[in-house]
């Protein structure tokens, strides 16, 4: 099939597109870079071995949208272009409006004027708001708390308007949870020229030395311990879903909204841990209110995507951590990078330094800390290390300190 790929550049978009080319499919890529680049679409290249179409332009801009269709004639249209970011909806209601759907409209408009009947697009499991029964499935009301999560509740209800009208037209809505992690070649990953919307960029950029600190939004939440609670899907599975999709789509009409996620929820403490864990490196956070949008816990009901399209989550919260920690400090990691971490050991009245250490990619040699405080000197984190008890002042995860602890006390 003939594949245009909006927003191909993206994260989501450029792990989908090295899928697409690594099944043969004919693709070209619709683009703005407006938080991308250029680069990403070269490594995919590298990687496929394959050449592709390139437009650089914005979905909105009808003509040029024209233009692309006209010289390519696609077979469908995988959907990712828009902006993604809850708290900067917040900020800019009318951007995410504007870019997300009036430049979708647009994209379902010049699909049907040039015959493309089938789309996968590129949904989001915020259309749900707060899940009152969990796991959430498709059925589940549909009530965003935000405006991110508002411009894809009215893009699914305009798409389901659209193949509605046009009866040989079909969609499959995935309404993913939190992608996380890396193609495991290193070269392509979460990379965008703004400040990181998801969590796991934020807690590999803490962990690399690049940030000071995590900012936790909210301590209080009713979960496992109290912060938010996510479906976290690595990047790679979530691609394949994307070719999965699409197969249904061009063997049917209508339109289907499909869950993607593992139906596993992770807390960002979890998480946390999970990444010291990949990374051999600790990541000082600081628990902050509550952000406005947020809700407690998020985890998706998968039986729809296992019965339609023959598809599973594969990979685990390890392998996420892992890929996102390859991809932060690989060879194409540029501005995200990795900077040592200087951690000093010392009493109790921190009168008398014990030990002192830097700390790089490799992992920390925990077994050696003893009784004391161990201050993180250039994130100014600051823990008390015990025997038999571990107490937080600041910035480590409770479930690592304490393992910690019983290395450094066996007994």
């Amino acid at each position: 099939m003939k594949i245009m790929v909006t927003g191909g550049a993206g994260y989501v978009g450029s792990h989908a597109l090295l899928k697409l080319l690594g099944a043969n499919h004919e693709v070209a890529v619709f683009d703005n870079f407006s938080n991308s680049s250029p680069d990403v679409l070269e490594r995919v290249r590298k990687l496929a071995g394959a050449n592709f179409r390139i437009y650089r332009g914005d979905i909105r801009n009808t003509a040029y949208l024209e233009q692309s269709f006209a010289e390519f004639q696609p077979d469908a249209v995988m959907h990712f272009a828009g902006l993604k970011s809850i708290g900067a909806s917040n900020d800019q209601p009318l951007d995410y409006y504007s870019q997300n759907v009036t430049g979708s409209i647009e994209v379902l408009k010049v699909m049907q004027r040039h015959d493309c009947r089938h789309m996968v697009f590129s949904s989001s499991a915020t259309v749900y708001g707060e899940c009152g029964d969990l796991p959430c499935d498709e059925n589940h009301s549909l009530q965003p708390t935000n405006p991110y999560g508002r411009t894809k509740y009215f893009v699914e209800e305009i798409i389901r308007d659209w193949t509605t009208s046009w009866r040989d037209a079909s969609a499959v809505l995935l309404r993913y949870f939190n992608p996380v992690g890396a193609d495991p070649s290193g070269q392509i990953g979460e990379d965008g020229t703004d400040t990181p919307n998801n969590l796991t960029p934020h807690i590999a950029r803490v962990a690399a030395g690049l940030s000071d600190r995590l900012n936790i939004y909210g301590g209080d939440y009713d979960t496992i311990d109290g912060t938010g609670e996510r479906d976290y899907i690595h990047v790679d599975d979530l691609a394949q879903a994307h070719l999965a999709a699409l197969d249904y789509a061009g063997q049917r009409t209508g339109c289907e909204a499909i869950n993607i996620g593992t139906g596993l929820g992770t807390s960002v403490l979890e998480m946390i841990a999970a990444m010291e864990q990949a990374s051999g490196r600790h990541v000082p956070y600081v628990v902050v209110p509550r952000r406005s949008g947020d809700v407690a816990r998020s985890v998706a009901t998968v039986d729809k995507a296992e019965r339609l399209l023959n598809w599973t989550a594969k990979q685990g919260i390890s392998n996420m951590c892992k890929t996102a920690w390859d991809w932060q400090t690989g060879q194409h990691a540029g501005k995200r990078g990795l900077k040592p971490q200087r951690l000093i050991v010392c009493d109790e009245r921190k009168s008398a330094i014990l030990e002192t250490r830097t700390l790089g990619i490799e992992k920390p040699r925990t077994s050696s800390l003893t009784a004391g405080n161990a201050i993180n000197v250039d994130v100014l984190c600051q823990v008390s290390v015990k025997p038999k008890r571990t107490s937080v002042i600041e910035g480590w995860h409770p479930r690592v300190l304490q393992r910690h602890a019983q290395q450094a006390h066996p007994d």
